[in-house]
This record gives C-alpha cells, structure tokens and sequence, in this order.
C-alpha cells in the first residue's frame, strides 16, 4: 500500500483526490478568482472518468461578474460571490461544462447564460433543461470586450471550445483542451486509464480530442496558434494543476501533437 492509499478517506472521491477547500473563492490575481469544486464523472465514449472541477469568476470593468463554467454551487459559495458583486454573465465554454448554469440562474435570474458551440444539444440529449439566451463565437461581445479576448477552438469533431483570455492579469482560461492531473492525486487503480486518455501531468489536449481531429489538424493548428499568440502568463485549467508559471512553454508543449 502506497502512502497515498493510506491518506484520510475523507481527502479522496472516487478516486481523485480533488483540491480542497472547495467551494470556496481562490485569488489568482486582481479582479480574478477561481474556486474547485466537486469531482465530478464524465462520460468519455463508453467510458465514464471521475475529474476534479474548476470555475473561475472575472470582476469586469462594469462591476457585474463573469462566471465560466460555474461549478456545483453551495450557501456559503453564493455567499462570498454575492459579496464581490452582481454576476452578469454565465459561461459554458464547451458542451460537457453546463450542468450547473440552471442552479446559478436561479439564484441570478438576470445574468446572461451563453451557449457554447453544441451545447445546446448536449443538454437536451442528457435531458438537462437549460435556458441560453446567447451564443459564445470568436468575436468578444460588447459586455466584456474591453476585458477579455476569445477564440473558438476548432477541428476536433468530438468538441468545440471557446478559449478566454484575461487582459489585466495574462491569464489564459481553458476548460478541456488541456488537462494536467497530478498523478499523486488520483489513485493508482485509475492513473493508467487517464494516463492512457492524455489527461495527466504536465498536461496535454485529450487523446478523444486529438484523434477526432483527423483531417482538421491545420483547422486546429490555427487554432492553437491564436492562442499561443497571446503568450499567457498563466493558463488557469478546468481540470489539473494550473500553469502559474512558465505558461507558454507549457502551453506548447500540451499542442506539441498539432506541429
């Protein structure tokens, strides 16, 4: 038995050991939190895979808030976000990051929930009712162009992503195009799966991403140099350890497949 199977069972669900204290705000930089949530399963295929979950919530030059990809949400949670200011804006950057929108727009019935490229769909074939009154595209809308710039990741045929990038702080937010899960945060019985899936540290794009993207490589090359020209500082991720330092590098050599 290795001294991670000996830790608390109270640190580990279902086989990941997720980065507590969850469900609570984490400064990253000014006007930019990030809070982890739950693990959560997702359906890969056949297949469905436990990951740790992230969200991140941008305080726009308006005052209102920009929640991505928010997460389960709890009281205490709603609590601290109530305190920073009036969320305006929910997003899903891809079509497996929607479940929760519904619960945040109850609580915040005014915010704008935007649809990601074919998440509509999704929601529908999992039977979730969510209500999206705009849809995400390369173009930043008005509300938010003066703090961020974004770029829709294409050629997978498996999944689009809209990829965010915050000006004040050179932070990079990408939902599932890159995933770095540390390997003594997931137990051993699952490590060689995910290993195999090209989802673990120093982080990589997905095997089902890649391999869907036969024939539209130069579709997603572009792509990922769009992104790389905004030579991020740090590239917060949905799933995995951050890249809060030497970003870019990492950055490329997650999209080494595309060269």
């Amino acid at each position: 038995m290795t001294a991670e199977d000996e830790a608390s069972p109270h640190e580990w669900c279902d086989g990941i050991r997720p980065y507590a204290p969850l469900s609570t705000l984490k400064p990253l930089s000014d006007g930019i939190w990030w809070v982890d949530g739950p693990v959560m399963r997702m359906s890969v295929g056949p297949v469905s895979l436990p990951f740790p979950t992230r969200m991140a919530i941008i305080r726009l030059r308006s005052g209102g808030l920009w929640v991505w990809s928010p997460t389960a949400p709890t009281p205490e949670l709603f609590a601290e976000v109530d305190a920073l200011g009036p969320v305006e804006h929910l997003v899903s950057p891809n079509r497996f990051h929607y479940a929760a929108i519904p619960a945040w727009k109850q609580r915040y019935p005014r915010a704008t929930a935007w649809a990601s490229p074919g998440v509509r769909e999704r929601a529908r074939s999992q039977n979730i009712d969510v209500a999206f009154e705009a849809d995400l595209g390369d173009t930043p809308p008005p509300a938010w162009a003066h703090d961020l710039d974004q770029r829709v990741f294409r050629g997978s045929r498996f999944m689009e992503e809209v990829v965010f990038f915050h000006r004040a702080s050179s932070t990079l937010i990408v939902a599932d195009l890159v995933m770095a899960l540390e390997p003594d945060r997931v137990r051993p019985r699952l490590r060689w799966l995910l290993t195999l899936g090209g989802t673990m540290w120093p982080g990589q794009t997905p095997r089902e991403v890649r391999l869907t993207s036969w024939g539209r490589k130069a579709q997603a090359r572009a792509s990922s140099q769009h992104l790389l020209e905004w030579r991020p500082r740090q590239v917060l991720l949905a799933h995995g350890r951050c890249y809060l330092d030497a970003a870019t590098a990492r950055l490329e050599r997650a999209f080494a497949w595309l060269r």
